[in-house]
This record gives structure tokens, C-alpha cells and sequence, in this order.
């Protein structure tokens, strides 16, 4: 099988592809022939060594897969044939830049039939987020005024939707440009972050999604209510933040986004009730992965970028 590797910390230049052997699956894992490639911001920031989640190379990134099964190894959850996507193993190295990859069974779930596969590809990391930041630590509930910080981006349209989906009134921040797309998803109010000062704009917040980080963390405790909560998917380990938060009064949760096959069915499940879809800016073939990666690095993408195999 082919495999995008890196031999050294850099620049999208250093992904190079090569031939490996295929994995074997242990019992509870399966093997999948992958389709799609979902990318993610964090992974340029491990190709480039700005964060040392997996250690030093030569290594193989990428979590988010969708794909078929050819062997299932001594797990009763998926037969050969069976159409999967999912997010496995993460933040252990899942090897995912590959033609084939070896996943615990529990942390696959079945494609949905409404998906391609480069849709099911893109959901995983971001989907998985914003439901363990909205559902699981955020407890979004029915009538919550939930602010989304980056709204445009991946985690960003896919949390508006789940939080539409929970029945809350969704207020995103987003660049001008991207007004109609957030809007497109479900947002019940736009905010220009470039124009206008979202502490100026918005009060009695119950729930921040943050995916920006930076002082847009430490501003929004300015819009929450009494003993609202701020979640965030970047500034997760600051302490001094969190303890400023809980002196004021109110909640600061971090999310780091695990394998969750709970989260991942409840997904599923928006998905095939027409209420979730996840957006895919561009697709690039396996053998432009630089380019990919150059646009990663570049930002401010609108949903996801996918790998087609």
C-alpha cells in the first residue's frame, strides 16, 4: 500500500509518499480500504513540530478516515464490505495518510447512507468536538443562547448545526465573507468579528463554543450570564484562564476530542434526520497532499479539506 510519510519536521514539502506494508488488524480492530481523508488543521501544526502530540518523525498523520472493511478480525460490530468512517485511536497516531488503515472497531461507525465518502471523512474530528463541547461538557439544552467563536470553520458550521439541533439559539462569529455560509447552517445571528466588538453585541450567554483561542477567550467572559460556561477546543490547559473564570463565577471547560462511539451514532443520527451536513471546501487526490497542506497552512478555510485515495 502507499502511505504519506515525513522524515523530518518542516514545510508541506516534507510529506512524501511511499510504499509500506499493510497493517494487520488485532482482534476488535478492522481493516479498512480507505476512499476519504479528512484534514485538520492540527495536523499541519504536527507536520510543522509547533505541537509535539505524537513525537518526532518519521511518522504518518491523520485520524479522520471513511472507507470500506475487508477484514474484520475477532469483533462481531462490522462484516467485509460494510462502509465505515470514523476518528480512530486519536491523539495516538492512527497512521490515516494511508490506502489502508487498522481501527478499533468501536471507535468506526457505519457511513450513512445520505454521505459520500469525502463527507464522512470531514465529520469526524470536528463533529466529535462539537458535540463533546455542546452535549457532553456544555450541556446545551432546549432555549440556551449558545455563541459559536469561528463559526466558518470546521468544528465551527458543524456546531451550529448540533446546537440548532438541541434547540438553542445560536448566535456565530464570522468574517463578512462568510456571513451567508454561517447563516446557510442554521445561525440565528452573524456577528462581523472584523467590524464589530462581540462583546458589544451579545449578552446572557449560557454557552461559549471557542475555536479561536487567543484573547477571544478572555473576552467572552464578558458575555456570559451568571454561571455561564465556556468551552473551549484551543486554550484547554490554561489554568490561570480557568481560575479567572471560576472567580467570576462561572464554568471554564476544555475539550480534547477523544474516540467516543456514542458521540459518533448521535452524529450519525443528525445526519440521516437531514439535520447535520458538514461542508468540504476542496478535495485534493492522495498525490497532492502538499497542496493540501499549503491551504491548511494558509487558514481561514470554509468547513474541510479532504483526501480522495
Amino acid at each position: 500500500m502507499r502511505v504519506i510519510t515525513q522524515q523530518t519536521l518542516g514545510g508541506p514539502e516534507v510529506l512524501t509518499i511511499v510504499d509500506a506494508p499493510e497493517p494487520q488488524p488485532i482482534p476488535t480492530e478492522v481493516l479498512v480500504r480507505v476512499k476519504a481523508i479528512g484534514l485538520n488543521p492540527l495536523e499541519a501544526r504536527l507536520r510543522a513540530g509547533e505541537f509535539p502530540l505524537i513525537g518526532r518523525p518519521p511518522f504518518i498523520l491523520g485520524w479522520d478516515i471513511s472507507g470500506v472493511v475487508e477484514q474484520a478480525s475477532g469483533t462481531w460490530r462490522f462484516r467485509p464490505g460494510d462502509e465505515v468512517f470514523g476518528m480512530p485511536l486519536f491523539p495516538r497516531t492512527a497512521s490515516a495518510y494511508a490506502e489502508v488503515v487498522s481501527a478499533p472497531a468501536l471507535h468506526l461507525a457505519r457511513k450513512p447512507t445520505s454521505l459520500s465518502h469525502v463527507e464522512a471523512s470531514a465529520l469526524p474530528i470536528v463533529g466529535l468536538t462539537a458535540w463533546q463541547g455542546l452535549v457532553d461538557l456544555g450541556g446545551v439544552r432546549e432555549g440556551d443562547r449558545v455563541l459559536v467563536h469561528g463559526g466558518g470553520g470546521g468544528v465551527g458550521h458543524v456546531a451550529i448545526q448540533i446546537a440548532k439541533a438541541l434547540g438553542a439559539h445560536v448566535i456565530a462569529t464570522a468574517s463578512g465573507s462568510k456571513r451567508k455560509f454561517v447563516e446557510g447552517f442554521g445561525a440565528d445571528e452573524v456577528i462581523d468579528y472584523t467590524a464589530v466588538d462581540f462583546t458589544e453585541a451579545v449578552r446572557d450567554i449560557d454557552v461559549v463554543l471557542d475555536t479561536i483561542g487567543g484573547d477571544t477567550v478572555e473576552r467572552s467572559l464578558d458575555v456570559l450570564r451568571p454561571g455561564g460556561h465556556l468551552v473551549t477546543a484551543v486554550a484547554e490547559e490554561d489554568t490561570k484562564l480557568a481560575a479567572t473564570y471560576e472567580a467570576a463565577g462561572m464554568r471554564f471547560s476544555g475539550i480534547a476530542v477523544d474516540p467516543d462511539p456514542v458521540a459518533l451514532q448521535g452524529l450519525v443520527e443528525l445526519v440521516e434526520q437531514g439535520r447535520l451536513r458538514v461542508h468540504v471546501q476542496e478535495t485534493f487526490p492522495f498525490e497532492r497532499v502538499t497542496d493540501a497542506h499549503r491551504l491548511l497552512d494558509a487558514g481561514h478555510l470554509q468547513g474541510k479539506l479532504v483526501l480522495t485515495v
